[in-house]
């Protein structure tokens, strides 16, 4: 996109999609600006933290499955380099991940996910109830069988924010939290930057008329709990929960948290948290770790997913001057390192 001198970039949005180009950006030598009037918050800052492109495959998706696992095995390195340019810890957890059902009809989806994967070469290894209480003993007798899925990870999403937010700082991009309308999206109007970079997440349909029916929110409520001194510890790994059809995750935290999530539904852009949100997930979350009860409740919050009419991200240049970074659904956290690379390959005319 540039021949010569490096050049200016306006990012549109302070998620953690937003961030992540930014840093690429600035540490390419692209003077960068990050434009949001809450920067770090939204859905970034709601998200559960799963870096798990196997537990959520789905067939007829294998697009967005080889794109996550492309991007998970960058998270390693990417989280080494955030906490090295950041001085922050970045967060990212090794343990794996665990797929529990609680009864029969829950057992058939997680074996029809067992046999997706091994159709595409991917394993993951079947667990009894007995097995699955050897490696988290919290977990409670309801719980019959499970997969160990040791590939996929997890992330807290606050501490990569915060280390974003460190690093953006280091490499002097200035964050200036104001209205994104304040920089016009329409062809032919004037820019501040050679180049806009829309990663809006759930807005930008808002911002750019071309989105306007691509990307929509997507509603999601999670809890933040903590275990107390009288219970057992919440899980080491993350565990995602089929019970009764309704899918639950549990994703562990420093110091006893779990966050728990996630409701799904389509609510326009209303981020209320619900009586019966936090009903349900408390309800299905205790189906699978009983002592769940007893802790601390710390936490509710909502936070609107950007959705895509094919859950695939959009990652393009739109026009002249513009390149788009959105609709990454539930995988923004998951997505962020190889997204960054692909607009910053989009900056330097790589792509």
């Amino acid at each position: 996109m540039f021949s010569g001198a490096r050049g200016s970039v306006i990012v549109v949005g302070g998620g953690v999609i937003g961030l992540s180009v930014a840093w690429r950006a600035a540490a390419a030598g692209f003077a960068v600006s990050v434009l949001d009037p809450a920067p770090a918050s939204g859905a970034s800052a709601v998200a559960g933290g799963m870096l798990a492109p196997l537990t959520e495959a789905w067939p007829g998706e294998e697009a967005l499955l080889e794109l996550g696992s492309a991007s998970l095995r960058r998270w390693p390195e990417f989280a080494r380099e955030l906490a090295a340019a950041s001085g922050r810890d970045a967060g990212l957890r090794e343990e794996g991940t665990l797929v529990v059902a609680v009864d029969a009809a829950d057992r058939a989806d997680l074996l029809a996910l067992a046999d997706h994967l091994a159709s595409l070469g991917r394993h993951a290894e079947p667990l009894t109830g007995k097995q699955i209480r050897s490696l988290e003993p919290a977990i409670g007798p309801s719980v019959r069988s499970g997969l160990s899925v040791p590939g996929d990870l997890a992330v807290d999403n606050r501490k990569v924010l915060a280390a974003l937010r460190a690093v953006c700082e280091v490499e002097s991009v200035r964050v200036a939290e104001v209205g994104p309308a304040t920089v016009r999206l329409a062809d032919g109007a004037t820019r501040r930057a050679d180049v806009v970079v829309l990663a809006a997440g759930a807005w930008s349909g808002q911002l750019y008329e071309p989105l306007r029916h691509v990307v929509r929110p997507v509603k999601g409520e999670i809890l933040r709990l903590r275990a107390t001194r009288s219970t057992l510890p919440p899980p080491s790994r993350t565990v995602r929960c089929s019970v009764q059809g309704n899918h639950v995750y549990l994703v562990p935290r420093d110091d006893g948290g779990l966050v728990v999530g996630a409701t799904q539904y389509e609510a326009g852009f209303d981020t209320t948290v619900t009586a019966g949100g936090v009903r349900d997930l408390l309800r299905w979350a205790e189906q699978v770790l009983p002592t769940i009860s007893e802790y601390e409740f710390v936490e509710s919050a909502a936070g609107l997913r950007p959705a895509s009419t094919d859950n695939l991200p959009v990652i393009d240049e739109f026009e002249p001057g513009l390149v788009v970074a959105t609709g990454h659904h539930r995988n923004g956290m998951l997505l962020a390192p190889i997204t960054a690379d692909l607009v910053l390959a989009r900056l330097e005319g790589k792509s």
